[in-house]
Protein backbone atom coordinates (compact mmCIF):
# COMPACT_ATOMS: atom_id res chain seq x y z
CA UNK A 1 0.00 0.00 0.00
CA UNK A 2 1.24 3.49 -0.88
CA UNK A 3 1.53 5.83 2.10
CA UNK A 4 2.90 8.96 0.42
CA UNK A 5 3.59 10.66 -2.89
CA UNK A 6 5.86 13.57 -3.78
CA UNK A 7 4.65 16.52 -5.86
CA UNK A 8 7.73 18.46 -6.92
CA UNK A 9 9.59 18.49 -3.58
CA UNK A 10 6.56 18.24 -1.28
CA UNK A 11 5.78 14.88 0.32
CA UNK A 12 2.09 14.24 0.90
CA UNK A 13 0.84 11.46 3.16
CA UNK A 14 -2.16 9.79 1.52
CA UNK A 15 -5.16 7.98 2.99
CA UNK A 16 -6.09 6.42 -0.35
CA UNK A 17 -4.10 5.77 -3.52
CA UNK A 18 -5.15 4.27 -6.83
CA UNK A 19 -3.19 3.92 -10.07
CA UNK A 20 -4.32 2.94 -13.54
CA UNK A 21 -3.26 3.42 -17.14
CA UNK A 22 -5.49 5.31 -19.57
CA UNK A 23 -4.52 5.61 -23.22
CA UNK A 24 -0.91 4.83 -22.36
CA UNK A 25 -0.64 7.42 -19.57
CA UNK A 26 -0.37 6.86 -15.84
CA UNK A 27 -3.30 8.21 -13.82
CA UNK A 28 -3.15 8.32 -10.03
CA UNK A 29 -5.93 9.28 -7.67
CA UNK A 30 -5.20 10.25 -4.09
CA UNK A 31 -7.14 11.26 -1.01
CA UNK A 32 -5.35 13.10 1.78
CA UNK A 33 -6.11 15.29 4.77
CA UNK A 34 -5.07 18.93 4.97
CA UNK A 35 -5.10 20.85 8.25
CA UNK A 36 -5.75 24.56 8.53
CA UNK A 37 -2.03 24.98 9.30
CA UNK A 38 -1.06 23.28 5.99
CA UNK A 39 -3.86 24.72 3.87
CA UNK A 40 -2.07 27.73 2.37
CA UNK A 41 1.08 25.82 1.36
CA UNK A 42 -0.86 22.90 -0.13
CA UNK A 43 -3.25 25.07 -2.14
CA UNK A 44 -0.39 27.20 -3.49
CA UNK A 45 1.31 23.98 -4.57
CA UNK A 46 -1.83 22.55 -6.19
CA UNK A 47 -2.54 25.78 -8.10
CA UNK A 48 0.64 25.11 -10.08
CA UNK A 49 -1.37 22.34 -11.77
CA UNK A 50 1.56 20.40 -13.25
CA UNK A 51 4.23 18.62 -11.22
CA UNK A 52 7.10 16.19 -11.12
CA UNK A 53 5.36 13.26 -9.45
CA UNK A 54 7.12 10.50 -7.55
CA UNK A 55 5.62 7.49 -5.84
CA UNK A 56 8.70 6.04 -4.12
CA UNK A 57 6.92 2.90 -2.89
CA UNK A 58 6.11 1.94 -6.50
CA UNK A 59 9.26 3.28 -8.16
CA UNK A 60 7.03 5.57 -10.21
CA UNK A 61 8.33 8.90 -11.52
CA UNK A 62 6.60 11.07 -14.15
CA UNK A 63 5.45 14.58 -15.09
CA UNK A 64 1.74 14.97 -14.49
CA UNK A 65 -1.10 17.44 -14.32
CA UNK A 66 -4.27 17.69 -12.24
CA UNK A 67 -7.33 16.39 -14.09
CA UNK A 68 -9.74 16.38 -11.14
CA UNK A 69 -9.70 18.10 -7.75
CA UNK A 70 -12.15 18.54 -4.89
CA UNK A 71 -12.13 19.28 -1.18
CA UNK A 72 -14.57 18.68 1.65
CA UNK A 73 -14.19 22.21 3.11
CA UNK A 74 -14.15 25.57 1.40
CA UNK A 75 -12.41 27.56 4.14
CA UNK A 76 -9.56 25.94 6.01
CA UNK A 77 -8.27 29.35 7.13
CA UNK A 78 -10.25 28.82 10.34
CA UNK A 79 -7.98 27.28 12.98
CA UNK A 80 -8.05 23.61 14.02
CA UNK A 81 -9.93 22.36 10.95
CA UNK A 82 -9.09 19.44 8.69
CA UNK A 83 -10.34 18.97 5.16
CA UNK A 84 -10.16 15.99 2.85
CA UNK A 85 -8.65 16.65 -0.58
CA UNK A 86 -9.23 14.38 -3.59
CA UNK A 87 -6.85 14.81 -6.50
CA UNK A 88 -6.43 12.90 -9.76
CA UNK A 89 -3.23 13.40 -11.72
CA UNK A 90 -2.46 12.26 -15.27
CA UNK A 91 0.90 11.77 -16.93
CA UNK A 92 1.66 14.36 -19.62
Amino acid sequence: MVHSIVLDDTEIEVKHYDRKTEEGHQVISIIFDVTSAEYHDITVLLYKGTFDIRVPEEGLDFRGTIINYSTSLDNLYEENQTGEFRVALQEV
